[in-house]
């Protein structure tokens, strides 16, 4: 059962509530009806309230959930980062001690795309669809050029005082992206989203990127199911908050080509994989945007994976 526990060390969540997990409890809010469910993994910095307008839309037409891994969000602190196995396997337990039936489509954002993918190869009969929302790809350094690698990604957390710097610029970015919500999601998200513990966590979660593109390649590729890949082309504002000027100009606009072309081509490699993959483009919409800016997309997107995966 789903417990609605509160403590004074954590905010509440303004909607959903908690199932207890190995004696923690991980956020999860569960809307609509029928399926299969669409189970949606934040990347890092995000949330399962996030995806509040998507997770409405998606209600309509059939099961949707949200949830916070164990040691963000509004779920109970966990050493970070963790292995993609321990995440997939906590995302198992919560979808059976929720009596959510498999199969589930799974919508990845970003650094997610790792959990899903392990996900997908631990339980390949339970996923019946994948849509990839500029998610994590296991061949990333294979695709970008040295300064976007993996590496790179993880020394990227900045210290205490480079935090309560950007805290401002941070605000401005979530109550522009989180406008659309209703009042009673969108203030306690902005204020948890740039609090220290949120900021520490979502850059925490980072710190093994390379670690987890080794662990999935360890393991098979995705299984061939109804597959749709966003690519999103626009210039990411989070990218922007949390990156410096002088890092920002030393990035000069041939790299930034390249990562541009690096995506399209690795995405291109993931939908081929597939015997019904689509890479779908999202121009003029930032990495961390997509959810927020862009619903109407990522729906579509859902009800398309949906529709063919109950086809096949």
């Amino acid at each position: 059962m789903t417990e609605n526990i509160t403590s004074a060390a954590r905010p509440a969540p303004p909607t959903g509530g908690f199932q207890e997990i190995d004696g923690r409890r991980v956020f999860v809010r569960r809307t609509g009806s029928d399926g299969p469910a669409v189970v949606f993994l934040p990347g890092a910095s995000s949330v399962g309230l996030d995806y509040f307008l998507v997770q409405q839309q998606v209600s309509r037409f059939t099961t949707a959930v949200v949830y916070d891994r164990g040691g963000t969000g509004y779920s109970d602190p966990l050493p970070l980062p963790r292995t993609a196995a321990a995440v997939a396997t906590e995302l198992h337990e919560l979808l059976h001690a929720q009596d959510i039936a498999a199969p589930y489509v799974v919508v990845a954002h970003s650094l997610g795309g790792a959990y899903a993918h392990r996900f997908a190869q631990l339980h390949p009969r339970e996923v019946a669809g994948l849509v990839w929302l500029d998610a994590f790809h296991r061949d990333w350094d294979d695709f970008m050029p040295a300064e976007a690698a993996l590496a790179a990604g993880e020394r990227m957390a900045p210290d205490p005082a480079q935090i309560q710097q950007m805290r401002p610029a941070l605000r401005e970015m979530y109550t522009e992206l989180l406008a659309g919500y209703p009042e009673h999601v969108r203030l306690p998200l902005i204020d948890a989203h740039t609090s220290d513990e949120w900021l520490q966590a979502g850059f925490a979660e980072r710190g093994n990127l390379v670690a987890l593109a080794e662990e999935l390649r360890a393991g098979p590729d995705i299984p061939d199911v109804p597959l749709i890949a966003l690519t999103a082309e626009g210039v990411d504002p989070a990218q922007r908050a949390l990156t410096s000027q002088q890092t920002r100009l030393r990035i000069a606009e041939r790299t930034l080509r390249e990562i541009g072309e690096g995506k399209r081509r690795m995405i291109a490699a993931l939908v081929s994989a597939v015997s019904h993959g689509e890479q779908r483009t999202v121009s003029g919409i930032g990495h961390s945007q997509l959810c927020f800016q862009r619903p109407d997309v990522v729906v579509q997107a859902i009800r398309d994976v949906v529709d063919r995966a109950a086809r096949a």
